[in-house]
């Protein structure tokens, strides 16, 4: 028998087992909408936030809280209206800085990821350095970059990348060294490329880590654009939201310290939620976490 030069035929004899993803269609189906499950999981939460809203409101008032110490949610949330005109163009300054980090971290971090699942040497070597800057405060080393990086926006930007790029690298280096090793064989003895082996393999079987480390990278990147905008303490119109968080402490103007404070918080849950809604709508065809079971 000649052998076969491609792994084409065999995928789609195999299907669902070359591609390490796929489930039956007997015994899996996508998740559709389901009102009241999709209610049993949001009203618990929400309850809970609001009564605690409610608690704050009552003991402010009740103890006679001065504003300039505790401002009660209600204050706040007039003092965000009525403050929108300054607070919103730091909040689009503050998420342009998130989106332009997490995109960064994202396209190096699997470019490494993919650059140490084709060289062991290559990722002893290298993946140390990835951990050290993880484990390194970006607080201590944000001074430094703000001094060497003139450019403000960049200095930003680049304590931003630090904060959010390890997630993405060392979940997606774990995702593609976890392909199923008898379809990688296999794959192999029916002398598959490897470029063949990453696109139908171990592409897979990493989006789901990959996935992951990006939710996780959502967040820290938000927090470390904030984190080197304490740092920067520039001002003017390109001033973040941390910058009118300080400048309101500086002021003692709080309820609008507490405004910024809920604008920030409420960007990284949301940023949060579009990812999981991402995660959900490339998975929710073929992976396991994202399959519900028949009956």
């Amino acid at each position: 028998m000649s052998s076969i030069p491609s792994i084409e035929p065999e995928r789609a004899a195999n299907g669902a087992g070359v591609r390490g993803a796929e489930m039956p269609r007997a015994a899996s189906k996508p998740r559709r909408l389901d009102v009241g499950r999709a209610m049993r999981r949001v009203l618990p939460p929400v309850v809970i936030g609001v009564a605690g809203l409610v608690a704050w409101e009552l003991i402010v008032r009740l103890n006679q809280i001065p504003y300039y110490i505790l401002p009660g949610p209600i204050l706040v949330l007039r003092t965000l209206v009525q403050d929108w005109s300054t607070l919103y163009p730091s909040l689009l300054v503050t998420l342009a800085i998130t989106g332009a980090a997490l995109l960064v971290a994202t396209v190096a971090g699997v470019l490494i990821s993919i650059l140490f699942t084709q060289s062991k040497l290559v990722e002893l070597s290298l993946f140390p350095y990835a951990v050290i800057l993880q484990v390194t405060p970006i607080v201590a080393i944000a001074p430094l970059i703000i001094i060497w990086v003139r450019n403000i926006p960049t200095a930003l930007l680049i304590c931003a990348w630090l904060v959010a790029f390890f997630p993405i690298v060392s979940n997606t280096t774990l995702g593609l060294n976890s392909a199923d090793h008898n379809l990688l064989n296999l794959m192999q003895l029916y002398g598959a490329t490897r470029r063949q082996v990453f696109w139908y393999l171990r592409l897979p079987s990493a989006m789901p880590y990959f996935l992951g480390g990006l939710r996780i990278s959502g967040g820290l990147a938000l927090i470390g654009a904030v984190v080197a905008e304490f740092v920067a303490g520039t001002g003017g119109a390109q001033s973040g939201l941390a910058y009118r968080i300080l400048e309101s402490g500086y002021t003692m103007q709080i309820p609008r310290m507490f405004a910024a404070l809920l604008m920030i918080t409420g960007s990284g849950i949301l940023i949060f939620l579009a990812l999981t809604a991402l995660s959900h709508a490339i998975l929710r065809r073929w992976h396991e976490s994202a399959v519900s079971r028949e009956g």
